[in-house]
């Protein structure tokens, strides 16, 4: 069971009063248990922590006036290892899927399943459905797809990326995921810390649902499945975003780390 430490900092100009929703915890499941978790915020306001979502996703909010904010987390996680070669899990009937699952099996703001099912079912329909064919279908993204910071925007989705070939981890994920559901496979989107990660950054993944439990992986291959630490679960980026401003701040420093201990 490997333990990553994990930690953030973020520092915002706030320039009038402002709500702040923050999704920079790691979440306590039972495939990893945070100990030694400690959150700090200057100046110091009430913080209300929320479970909020579908999965419960744990948050922070504060309500601050004009001032210059730091937030800083950082915590322990025992992760339980996902199998190395788990060979070929196979992919459930639609018939048999949990009731919980069946959401992600739907096009999302960012994931247009319906838009690329056919695109997938010619990539992929005759391969032998199981955890080796979603595999296959993150490797052709990472073949396919140029690994670009800047390169696109909180406006596009699979379908862009398609197109244009490039992207960043968020974009990876979305298009393994649009893929993923384009075959029957419900595939949801998983943000988080990934120890070694280089550049350092909040990371974007997913998981798929095979099975009977779901399975992490990472379409850019820039981490180690067994380094992967979750913060917040969605349809898409669109429900996991390490921050949500509703008034007048700017970023104007962020700090991400995760190391194995």
């Amino acid at each position: 069971m490997p333990t990553i430490k994990v930690e953030s900092e973020l520092q915002y100009d706030v320039r009038q009063p402002t709500n702040m929703l923050f999704k920079i915890a790691a979440a306590q499941t039972d495939r990893q248990q945070v100990r030694n978790e400690q959150l700090t915020i200057d100046p110091q306001v009430p913080v209300e922590t929320l479970e909020v979502g579908l999965e419960g996703n744990t948050m922070q909010r504060v309500s601050v006036q004009p001032c210059q904010l730091t937030l800083h987390y950082e915590a322990e996680v025992d992760a339980i290892a996902q199998p190395t070669d788990p060979g070929n899990v196979p992919q459930n009937h639609v018939g048999n899927l949990p009731m919980e699952v069946l959401p992600y099996l739907n096009p999302s703001r960012y994931c247009e399943s319906d838009l690329l099912g056919r695109f997938a079912f010619e990539e992929f329909g005759q391969m032998q459905p199981g955890l080796l064919r979603v595999q296959a279908i993150c490797d052709w993204v990472n073949e396919h797809l140029d690994y670009t910071p800047g390169s696109t925007g909180v406006t596009s989705t699979a379908a862009d990326v398609v197109l244009q070939r490039t992207g960043v981890c968020r974009d990876y994920a979305h298009l393994a995921i649009a893929l993923c559901r384009g075959i029957g496979v419900p595939a949801r989107y998983v943000s988080g810390y990934a120890a070694q990660l280089q550049p350092p950054d909040f990371h974007g993944f997913m998981e798929a649902y095979l099975g009977d439990q779901w399975y992490f992986f990472d379409p850019t291959k820039l981490a180690a499945v067994d380094g992967l630490v979750r913060i917040a679960t969605g349809r898409d980026a669109a429900d996991v975003a390490f921050a949500t401003i509703t008034g007048d701040a700017g970023l104007t420093s962020k700090m991400v780390s995760a190391v194995f201990l």
